[in-house]
């Protein structure tokens, strides 16, 4: 009973941080270090829609109203969400349903929302009529084959523990397409390393915010947290971006986009607080679940850049099975503890629970996988990773600083490249790296590994020339506190920190059974996390200024992992 009571308590204080004040103190707080923070990155953009007002108040209002004005508010988002026509495309007018400040409970939500379609000048909007965080909604939210889906400055929060029926996802959308989220909070529950996962008198979120076969998807200035597998968890989902959020508290990653997913660009968003890792493009997949073309590599053409990534178990960045992916002007800190900094490994696949009626034609299409269970073949080609800063400080340090594997040989008749490398074409440069004693391992040494003296891209020569490992020791302003930024005068801007241009993705090189489109294939950061201008020779990691204020800002909830 103690364990619960403490698990309540941090419960309310999460719902309480929810409040518009608190939300906006945080927001204050964080600048250069959370949300909002990120001027570098893009923002979707909403255009100017045809709207129709649905208002819903949850103390005032009620079923039978209007909804037309506050005045008029409805008492339900269900009945909102039932006055919008679903199964065609709107043609005359799109949706605005406004939630007036207030907690709404699991009976007054929609228990499974589909089919409803908006498009670009239509659009259905929900929205927190007060601010954000003035809208609470306590229980998941599941959306389904619907399109134009915008949902802004609202907080979806569990129940108290014990009071959830099941632990899903707080926010799921299945075959999506334009689904925009932008000042959400998520809030899965408070992880807490430990068995709290299989106790049912907590029910943390299983993933907290699950994409699956969507595209055209954006995640903004959004805080989510509080999962017991993942914290984002994109499965085949092509085109859009995850920007300025914080995303930390997981058990597994704190965010990883698998399965076939594309053309994605990850910038200038926090991830922490979790255990297998902070970010990796790829993973493992059910066959059955991608979609033509993206049959082939776990992730294609990810671009992650101007990110902060600190408190993580295991490996800050990973690459699992990727093709064209760039890891870019990242600040890692405090990663790795649990093996290495960094991995670039083959990615995952299998045919979950024997389903041949879908994992046979990919197949047969020309789709890598298999019709048995889950295998680790799936190769990557052109990786470039360049001039993050990855600061283990003294006491916190990985057994070795990257895991990159050697080549293996696919499952026959999986279509596959035989032999399957995990490392061609990856290009390690311009990093500076300190991370344990100055003979801490490669983790390439042994001659199964990759990156040996035959890659012409990545050896351990190569590696040790054009990267800065366990030679310069970087200062940071105040990391512990939130501060990120290089300390002005200090050694992230010396002479023996080299950077590197970034080099375009050649293409041409892309699977063609089916043919995939190569994406974008220009690697351009242009500006750092604050917004300021990058040259050639600016410093490695996110931030290119030092740090203009002091003190502490925040500091995470829960404890270092």
């Amino acid at each position: 009973m103690k364990q619960i009571g403490a698990i309540t308590f941090l419960w309310l204080f999460l719902i309480t941080l929810g409040s518009s004040g608190a939300r906006a103190a945080s927001i204050a707080e964080s600048a250069g270090g959370g949300m909002a923070a990120a001027p570098s990155a893009p923002q979707y953009d909403i255009g100017s829609p045809t709207l129709t007002a649905l208002w819903v108040d949850p103390a005032n209002g009620g079923d039978g109203n209007s909804g037309a004005t506050r005045e008029q508010a409805l008492r339900s988002v269900t009945e909102a969400w039932n006055r919008v026509p679903s199964g065609a495309t709107l043609s005359s007018t799109g949706y605005r349903i406004m939630l007036v400040r207030g907690s709404y409970a699991e009976a007054a939500l929609p228990n499974y929302m589909e089919l409803h379609r908006g498009s670009a000048q239509f659009p259905i909007i929900i929205q927190a009529a007060d601010g954000p965080g003035s809208a609470i909604l306590q229980g998941d939210l599941n959306i389904a084959n619907s399109s134009y889906i915008y949902l802004i400055d609202i907080d979806i929060a569990p129940l108290p523990p014990g009071q959830r029926v099941v632990a899903g996802d707080t926010l799921h959308c299945e075959l999506c397409d334009h689904f925009l989220v932008r000042g959400v909070r998520l809030n899965g529950g408070v992880y807490v390393p430990g068995p709290q996962c299989d106790d049912p008198n907590t029910m943390i979120a299983h993933d907290n915010f699950k994409v699956n076969q969507s595209q055209y998807v954006y995640v903004e200035d959004s805080d989510i947290s509080g999962a017991c597998d993942n914290a984002v968890d994109f499965v085949a989902v092509q085109h859009g971006h995850i920007v300025g959020n914080r995303i930390h508290n997981a058990q597994d990653w704190c965010m990883y986009q698998k399965g076939g997913s594309a053309y994605f660009r990850v910038e200038g968003n926090e991830f922490y607080d979790c255990g297998t890792g902070g970010f990796t493009a790829g993973q493992g997949t059910g066959f059955q679940f991608m979609t033509a073309p993206w049959l082939h590599y776990e992730a294609y053409d990810i671009k992650v850049v101007n990110n902060l990534i600190h408190d993580t178990a295991g490996a800050g960045l990973g690459v699992n099975g990727g093709y064209n992916i760039l890891l870019a002007y990242n600040t890692l800190y405090r990663v790795g503890a649990r093996d290495h900094v960094l991995e670039i490994v083959h990615g995952r696949r299998g045919c979950d629970g024997g389903d041949l009626a879908h994992c046979q034609p990919l197949l047969a299409a020309g789709g890598w996988g298999v019709t048995g269970d889950e295998e680790q073949f799936i190769p990557n080609r052109n990786v470039y990773v360049y001039n993050n800063i990855i600061y283990n400080p003294a006491g916190y340090q990985s057994s070795q600083q990257f895991e990159i594997r050697g080549a293996v040989t696919p499952p026959a008749g999986s279509n596959a490249p035989n032999p399957a490398y995990a490392d061609t074409g990856v290009h390690m440069r311009g990093n500076l790296i300190w991370n344990g004693p100055a003979d801490l391992p490669l983790g390439i040494e042994d001659s199964s590994q990759g990156c040996q003296n035959v890659n012409p891209t990545c050896n351990a020569a190569q590696l040790l020339a054009d990267n800065a490992i366990n030679t310069v020791e970087p200062q940071l302003a105040n990391p512990r506190c939130g501060d990120f930024h290089p300390l002005a005068g200090g050694s992230v801007f010396g002479a023996d920190v080299p950077t590197f241009a970034l080099p375009a993705f050649a293409g041409g090189d892309q699977p063609t059974t089916p043919p995939v489109p190569s994406g974008t294939l220009e690697n351009v950061v242009g500006i750092d996390r604050a917004g300021a201008t990058r040259a050639t020779s600016s410093p490695p990691g996110a931030y290119i200024g030092a740090a203009m204020t002091a003190g502490c800002r925040y500091v995470p909830l829960i404890g270092r992992m």
